[in-house]
């Protein structure tokens, strides 16, 4: 009974240090998706360059994980509706621009980060059509932030500690960490 107070105990302040560090981020930065046009031509077009690889370790991975168990389609609709609901909320920054939190962690440490690669291109599309959120021109860019380097921080910080603290806690990290993972 004491270890598990002491664990929540310790949750509980690690996530108060992670808000503080959080909001001392937040002032300093200003995350947002890249708009369209914003990038030069060139630029655009390393950035879509360098997410391809991703992107087809992706696919690959993605049809692995579907071949063998299919049971799990649900859950990866699921895991891309919740970054999709997630990126959609804005939450007004002190510098004027705005920033959120992306959900890719939580899909990382179930599927794997370049699954997510995948899920996390796909909602930043949706965003760009539906939401006006980033744009085309600019998608290489934002999956390399959002659905690239985010999961990979998630999935290495929930490989390094899982084992060694309790699943909530890796799983609040993993989550917080792949957020910040995107605030460059």
């Amino acid at each position: 009974m004491f270890k598990k107070r002491m664990r929540r105990g310790l949750g509980l302040v690690a996530a108060a240090l992670l808000l503080t560090v959080h909001a001392a981020l937040a002032k300093s930065a200003e995350p947002m998706h890249i708009m369209e046009g914003f990038l030069p031509v060139g630029w655009a077009i390393f950035w879509f360059a360098v997410s391809i690889p991703f992107w087809v370790m992706g696919f690959i991975n993605l049809r692995k994980v579907v071949a063998e168990k299919p049971e799990t389609k649900l859950l990866l609709a699921m895991s891309g509706a919740f970054a999709f609901v997630l990126s959609a909320l804005k939450t007004p920054s002190v510098t004027g621009s705005s920033s959120h939190p992306t959900g890719t962690g939580l899909g990382a440490i179930l599927f794997g980060p370049t699954v997510m690669a995948i899920l996390g291109t796909i909602v930043l599309l949706f965003q760009a059509i539906l939401l006006a959120h980033g744009g085309l021109t600019t998608l290489g860019a934002n999956a390399f932030s959002m659905a690239i380097a985010g999961p990979l921080v998630a999935a290495g910080i929930w490989k390094a500690l899982k084992d060694k603290l309790p699943k909530g806690v890796v799983v609040f990290l993993a989550a917080a960490f792949a957020d910040w993972a995107t605030l460059s």
